[in-house]
């Protein structure tokens, strides 16, 4: 039985905040303690009258949202059905006991930060040390002293508010965090079963983050993220956004950052996937004008994947997977744009999930080959060099060519391990060559992942140590664009690798970036 307080509580969030993610959602940076009333009180009593002399107490203290069990077997489903912020427990109940309770809230990860208080008539210090020990936040007992009451109830629900700020939210952006998503997604994803609605993810990405981050450094890159999460946060709130379900109850949309430059709109009370294409292309079109930061002008195309519940996934790691494919999809078109998930980039995904991993046995177990194009000199008609072109046989047999893999391997970060198998292996060719004295340069290409990991210089050097080669016969291979990605960085790298004997040269030149002034900067 279940006796509800004079203000009833709406279990479903309003599209006017921020859901109601119980005890999280006390903890947004604008809340303080002079809104602490607005949390959500749940008690657990088998005396209806003891429940209403605190309500009344409470209400005189301006708490407004209450939930009375007088029922324990209930009570736990009903604390991870509603998620208050506070429950205060009665220990001595038939059926269930609050001691029962507690363990089995504490136990479990989704609500085991929920703060209890416990109120029972008895006053043995052991009975207290007891309720301590097996996680009670606090303790008072019967009958209970209304102010003392408030003044718990109050002291708690402000701790509980800076915790939960530290860990449900991003301290950057103020925005939830990860943590927050995955629990309101569990929990939505369970309002839409009992509703017959339907909700959506959208996966936000922001590819050309990463070149503002080397380009400008942490302290723009901080701001920019900083302005590109208002501009979504307008356009999830945004009146022309909230529609209504069949239930004629609104959408609500919320925003949360999942890290670095990615975040994730979830649209709840659907009543289709496809609903959320209108919140997806409204943030397209925010995010075209330019972000100015400090005078620093940026563009910042995002990409967006959209994964719906429950069409395309019954579980949250894989909507939230699918929802990232799509999202991957959508930036390999280019540009700013949304795509929703599909079969078919599933399989393609799983195809490239099991390419890597063959790709890492490839590399363990010498499955990689180099064969060596001649370079021939067109007045002697001699060979005076080759390059290097790695191919990938498999156990079975079959041939498959760079552009099917590099591309993975770039992506994976296994570019950097194959890039040194290849410089590796090539030098130690070089060296049999030289050994049989035969004197022609091999040329190798270098990736902008292995140009800028930072050890590129040591590698190389090495290497060359190792094989025992006359370094002036190896030739470095570097594209104009990887170049123009950080002048700085190219600049100093070249040097390095120039001051080892060995040779650069530009590959690709005249593709659109740099003029043949500016690359006399560059010691090549």
């Amino acid at each position: 039985m279940f006796t509800e307080n004079r203000k009833e509580i709406d279990p479903q969030p309003s599209a006017q905040e921020t859901p109601a993610f119980s005890g999280p959602a006390a903890a947004r940076p604008e809340n303080n303690l002079a809104l602490l009333g607005s949390a959500t009180i749940m008690m657990v009593d088998d005396e209806p009258i003891t429940m209403e002399v605190i309500q009344t107490f409470l209400e005189d203290a301006g708490y407004e949202r209450f939930r009375l069990i007088e029922d324990s077997r209930l009570a736990f489903d009903e604390i991870l059905e509603l998620r208050p912020d506070i429950l205060l427990l009665d220990l001595m109940m038939p059926n269930i006991g609050g001691f029962e309770i507690l363990e089995k809230i504490r136990a479990h990860p989704q609500i085991g930060y929920l703060p209890v208080i416990i109120l029972t008539s008895s006053c043995e210090a052991e009975t207290k040390l007891q309720a301590l020990d097996k996680g009670a936040t606090d303790f008072l007992a019967k009958p209970v002293d209304p102010s003392e009451l408030a003044l718990r109830v109050r002291n708690t629900l402000a701790a509980k508010a800076y915790q939960d700020q530290l860990a449900y939210y991003d301290p950057l952006t103020n925005l939830p965090n990860r943590r927050l998503f995955l629990d309101r997604l569990q929990w939505s994803m369970r309002q839409a079963d009992r509703q017959g609605s339907h909700l959506a993810v959208l996966h936000i990405t922001l590819s050309q983050f990463k070149r503002v981050y080397e380009t400008f450094g942490p302290e723009v890159s901080e701001q920019l993220i900083k302005q590109v999460a208002n501009r979504i946060q307008d356009c999830v709130r945004s009146s022309d956004l909230v529609g209504y379900n069949s239930a004629g109850e609104k959408d609500s949309n919320v925003l949360f950052r999942i890290g670095g430059s990615e975040f994730s709109v979830l649209c709840t009370q659907l009543q289709q996937t496809e609903s959320s294409a209108k919140a997806a292309a409204r943030i397209l079109d925010a995010m075209q004008s330019i972000f100015d930061i400090g005078g620093t002008e940026v563009q910042m195309p995002p990409s967006i994947g959209i994964a719906g519940y429950p069409g395309d996934a019954d579980d949250i790691e894989s909507l939230t997977q699918k929802a990232v494919i799509a999202a991957a999809q959508a930036s390999e078109k280019g540009g700013a744009g949304f795509e929703f998930f599909s079969g078919e980039m599933n399989i393609k995904s799983l195809q490239r999930i099991h390419m890597e991993a063959d790709l890492r046995h490839a590399i363990a177990n010498n499955e990689l080959l180099l064969y060596y194009q001649p370079k021939v000199s067109v007045k002697s008609n001699a060979v005076v060099g080759v390059e290097a072109l790695i191919r990938w046989r498999k156990p079975n047999g079959q041939m498959v060519f760079p552009d099917q893999f590099i591309p993975l391997a770039e992506e994976s970060g296994l570019i950097i391990p194959v890039g040194e198998w290849v410089l590796k292996t090539a030098c130690a060719q070089l060296a049999a060559w030289q050994a049989q004295g035969i004197w022609i340069s091999i040329a190798v290409n270098l990736s902008a992942k292995q140009f800028y990991a930072g050890t590129m210089i040591d590698t190389v050097s090495r290497i060359i140590d190792e094989s025992g080669i006359d370094p002036s016969y190896l030739t470095l291979e570097l594209t104009e664009s990887l170049l123009m990605d950080d002048t700085s960085l190219a600049v100093g790298t070249l040097r390095g690798l120039t001051e080892l004997k060995s040779k650069i040269s530009m590959d690709d030149f005249g593709t659109g970036y740099s003029s043949l002034s500016y690359l006399k900067s560059f010691p090549l």
